[in-house]
């Protein structure tokens, strides 16, 4: 039996290095269809720039006995989902695609919808929904990538841990207004 070597011989890893310098981060061994990774990953940064804009306007438009702090957590929230986009859209470009900020058809590209909600608890409901989506969204999305993208997988399993503290987070202001 003949061991493989672990590593690819450092002559070879050199040589592909220089002729695919164009590729820039996106390698040979890079595993996943990387146009559908960026495809995916544009539908996901819709969705942020989406949550943004809810978190944003129920920032606002928050009103009543515990506004305040209520309105504190949506506006830290639209800043968390703000990040969530920048990394989204700097991960796309470093796959050599085209982070997709257009806002025509931005909500049929996202996953979670944009409803205002008529008062404190719509909001809040409207808000977990929103976070319930996007958990489930990134589950499936960390699947299809798998081994395929260790990166993309990396950052998308940190966006999913924030959006399921912010789904808790929901929950518990809801179960504050019962």
């Amino acid at each position: 039996m003949t061991d493989k070597p672990f590593l690819t011989d450092i002559a070879t890893i050199r040589k592909r290095a220089r002729e695919h310098m164009s590729d820039g981060a996106v390698t040979e061994s890079y595993g996943a269809d990387r146009k559908k990774v960026i495809d995916l990953l544009n539908e996901a940064l819709a969705t942020e720039i989406v949550c943004v804009l809810r978190y944003k306007y129920h920032y606002f438009m928050a009103s009543g006995l515990s506004s305040k702090s209520v309105a504190a957590e949506f506006l830290e929230h639209a800043n968390e989902e703000q990040q969530h986009a920048d990394e989204l859209a700097e991960r796309i470009a470093q796959l050599d695609g085209k982070p997709n900020l257009s806002p025509e058809g931005l909500l049929s590209r996202s996953h979670a919808e944009y409803i205002e909600g008529e008062d404190m608890v719509e909001m809040i409901k409207e808000n977990l929904v929103a976070e319930r989506i996007a958990i489930d969204s990134y589950r499936e999305i960390i699947q299809y990538i798998g081994d395929k993208d260790p990166t993309t997988r990396r950052m998308l399993e940190g966006i999913l841990a924030t959006e399921e503290e912010h789904a808790d987070d929901m929950n518990e202001l809801l179960g504050a207004f019962a």
